[in-house]
């Protein structure tokens, strides 16, 4: 890994300390009624049979999983890294991605539910790279970015009016909370937040890290 990389892998794990830190703080503090709710729930498992899994391994050897905020830089900064390890270990380890978006964030609920609703459509993926490759131009804003969201789902081709009667189900804000109740019982306090085979992890500073993480659960 080149030097300039490996300084924005290191600035990722610090912006995700940051959110770790400040977790508590903006989980348990005022919000709109259009935020999620902050209940944890009694059997709170890392994945669950409906998780969204990126890979789907016929044998899978471990399970990765990560509690994510689109709207959170430390996400969006370690999300080529993900990238790069699905790509080398999709055959064998199975990458789960789950909804924990911050309040103090504007548009994370919106963007989850964005990607919810493309979920209901088979393109939970395709939602879910595009919010991570488009996050500078919307990350931070003050404004609603759900009509924004909405050109994304045009682009990808989604059913529009089915892309919008998602949107506003409870079904789908009920998912996006249920990730979010689970993460809190696990002790997900900031994002990214990632379980290996059920155990949290510090996220390792670089993708020779968690690769070394991940060879050294494989060769078990």
């Amino acid at each position: 890994m080149t030097t300039p990389k490996k300084n924005l892998l290191a600035a990722a794990v610090l912006v995700a300390a940051l959110c770790v830190a400040f977790g508590s703080f903006l989980l348990f503090a005022p919000r709109d009624s259009s935020s999620v709710p902050t209940e944890p729930v009694a059997d709170a498992r890392p994945v669950r049979d409906d998780s969204h899994r990126l890979t789907t391994p016929r044998r899978s050897e471990l399970t990765v999983v990560e509690f994510l905020d689109f709207e959170c830089e430390g996400c969006g900064a370690v999300h080529p890294t993900v990238e790069r390890l699905r790509a080398e270990y999709g055959d064998r380890v199975t990458f789960v991605a789950r909804y924990f978006p911050m309040p103090g964030h504007r548009n994370s609920t919106t963007a989850a539910l964005a990607v919810e609703a493309a979920a209901r459509q088979g393109r939970f993926e395709a939602m879910y790279g595009k919010l991570f490759a488009t996050q500078k131009e919307w990350g931070e804003a003050k404004e609603s970015k759900a009509a924004l969201f909405r050109t994304y789902a045009a682009e990808l081709g989604l059913d529009l009016a089915r892309y919008d009667a998602a949107v506003k189900a409870p079904a789908a804000l009920e998912r996006v909370e249920a990730d979010q109740r689970d993460g809190l019982a696990l002790g997900v306090q900031g994002t990214p937040t990632f379980f290996v085979d059920g155990v949290r992890i510090q996220t390792p500073g670089s993708y020779e890290g968690f690769k070394a993480l991940i060879d050294s659960r494989l060769a078990r």
